[in-house]
């Protein structure tokens, strides 16, 4: 009579431990990750942990990087046809999207790519591709501040949910302005995202002013270069 083999418990990996970090981070928050719950949650040692992270700070900063691996690249494709401001607006759009499933890693994020891999190459393929549309290198890389500075700041909280849903909140006598106050919590996506949409729009046409006027700084310059005899 044969035996059944016992089931195999999963080999113990780096994108095992990154993915139950993350759900940990996207349920509880930064705090409540520990090598110690870490090994529970995944039915290791404690010790096995440290065959593929060093400390905890490591295992986080791999979360932010999976977090950042899911922003869609792919408008900087040279191939791909996008004007880049049209590039850039869909760039944010997948930012803020991959940030707002899990705000909870953005201040791990906030801290700059570092030696992340995906960040990096997040940082690389958008400041390449303004470059590559004309934009100096010192502009591009304000740009790429300023979008972080934006998309991060968006996921960090959000405005409408800021507001409890109890009419009676709001004295009218302190706050005259705030009487629908109380109606923002329900329509909490459908405000955030307008306001995002909004301040996107307001930077971008911000932009592409400059970019005009950079442009034609251009143009009369060439024009007005002394010809080689």
């Amino acid at each position: 009579m044969c035996r059944m083999a016992r089931p195999r418990k999963p080999l113990l990996s780096r994108e095992r431990i990154v993915e139950a970090a993350r759900v940990i981070v996207d349920a509880e928050g930064l705090a409540a990750v520990s090598t110690r719950r870490l090994a529970a949650e995944l039915g290791v040692s404690g010790p096995s942990l440290y065959n593929h992270f060093r400390t905890k700070d490591e295992i986080l900063e791999a979360v932010a990087d999976s977090v950042s691996a899911q922003v869609d690249l792919s408008m900087f494709d040279t191939a791909d046809g996008r004007d880049w401001r049209t590039a850039l607006h869909d760039w944010a759009v997948s930012y803020r999207a991959a940030l707002t499933l899990h705000p909870n890693i953005v201040p791990v994020l906030a801290r700059g790519p570092g030696r992340r891999p995906a960040g990096l190459r997040l940082a690389d393929t958008m400041f390449g591709a303004m470059v590559d549309a004309g934009w100096p290198a010192a502009q591009a890389t304000s740009i790429g501040a300023l979008m972080r500075y934006f998309i991060m700041g968006s996921a960090l909280g959000s405005f409408a949910g800021g507001f409890v849903d109890d009419e009676t909140a709001y004295d009218p006598s302190a706050y005259p302005h705030l009487g629908q106050a109380h109606l923002l919590a329900d329509r909490q996506q459908l405000i955030d995202d307008r306001a995002f949409e909004t301040g996107l729009t307001a930077l971008l046409d911000g932009l592409t002013l400059q970019y005009e006027a950079l442009r034609r700084g251009r143009v009369r310059t060439v024009r007005g270069a002394p010809r080689r005899s």
